[in-house]
């Protein structure tokens, strides 16, 4: 069961909206069963460019009931049923925001219409409802009005309903008051991530990395990220697509990589450090450092030239590490050799590596 909706509001500052006329047709996915319409008195001015834009003016809501008048018939035509509306994040946010007002915990499923003309009405100028319905041939009344808008999207459901002829789209694009889909996408890729060190690299649907993370067991950092319950985490777990990796080996290769990476990709979510520079030499200018490598009969190499970090990277052979030239070609060239001296310098200062070769 469905409950189709469509809210006005005053306008203003995001979460200061009020209501002002809220109209909800409750559809089994066939026909209109019941509906529910009304004006809402929302107690503060409505903005001028919206009583413009729907016609709805402070003088007409003067005597429309308040929203705690209204609240328990929402509850009841809703029950049991998933909201869907055409941008249904803002209309749910807004509806969901009264009902906290009240002191009431109001958990819904939701469909959004834009999504989902999205996915199954591909290549459309324009998803707005108004260019949507004209294009697919949708009769509209009473636009910019919530029974208006709602009925035409009670119609733009059904079609989109009809094409989804395997029924896997719309049950894909239901986002659950539980999080439900979220946690299962994040059950899923939790699955490919190995127990090893190393660096992680969240990318969204895009494919663009959103943020960088690091440790010694790269299966228990993005668990710990998908658990987190911050503004940020949600974020990320909201946007997550899929998680690369890139395996270090020690702990000196997962500094430098981890913010090598941050310095050249910049993610949005991560937060930026201001690093102490580090003015001193190394002890001598030209060596190779040995570590540790990902695995058995491997090295990982850091090359400083001239006092600089000039590579760093793994080789299995003895005899790349003995001819620069070669081994120049093996590495990858670091762009800011100042942040790689810098974690290399702080690095150095107290812990130790397999080997330092002077030349």
């Amino acid at each position: 069961m469905y409950a189709v909706l469509d809210i006005e509001t005053t306008g203003g500052k995001y979460n200061e909206e009020g209501i002002t006329e809220v109209a909800i047709y409750r559809f089994d996915g066939h026909e209109v069963t019941d509906q529910f319409i009304s004006l809402v008195n929302p107690e503060k001015p409505i903005q001028e460019f919206v009583v413009k834009l729907t016609g709805i003016s402070n003088k007409m809501l003067k005597n429309a009931p308040k929203f705690y008048e209204v609240a328990k018939r929402i509850v009841e035509i809703t029950d049991n049923c998933t909201i869907v509306a055409h941008n249904a994040g803002f209309d749910f946010r807004v509806l969901n925001t009264e009902f906290k007002r009240l002191g009431f915990e109001y958990q819904k499923n939701t469909l959004c219409t834009v999504d989902l003309s999205r996915r199954l009405i591909p290549d459309e100028d324009s998803y707005s409802l108004g260019k949507l319905c004209k294009s697919l041939g949708i009769p509209m009344s009473n636009r910019h009005r919530a029974s208006g808008d709602a009925l035409a999207t009670v119609q733009l459901f059904k079609l989109l309903l009809d094409k989804d002829k395997d029924k896997e789209i719309i049950q894909e694009s239901i986002k659950y008051f539980d999080n439900r889909d979220v946690k299962d996408r994040l059950n899923s890729i939790l699955e490919s991530i190995p127990e090893k060190m190393g660096v992680f690299y969240v990318h969204n649907t895009n494919g663009k990395v959103i943020y960088i993370g690091r440790g010694k067991n790269l299966k228990s950092e993005v668990n710990k990220l998908f658990l987190k319950q911050s503004r940020r985490a949600q974020k990320i777990q909201e946007r997550v697509h899929n998680v690369t990796y890139e395996f270090t080996g020690n702990e000196l290769f997962t500094r430098l990589r981890y913010n090598i990476e941050l310095d050249t990709l910049q993610p949005k979510f991560n937060f930026s450090k201001k690093r102490k520079k580090i003015t001193e030499d190394f002890a001598h200018s030209d060596f190779i450092l040995q570590h540790k490598g990902r695995e058995l009969e491997e090295n990982a190499i850091i090359l400083v030239e001239n006092n600089e970090v000039t590579g760093y990277g793994f080789t299995n052979l003895s005899f790349q590490e003995s001819h620069l030239d070669i081994l120049r070609s093996v590495l990858t060239p670091t762009e800011n050799k100042e942040l790689a001296k810098n974690i290399v310098k702080n690095y150095l200062k107290s812990n130790s590596v397999s080997k330092i070769i002077r030349f």
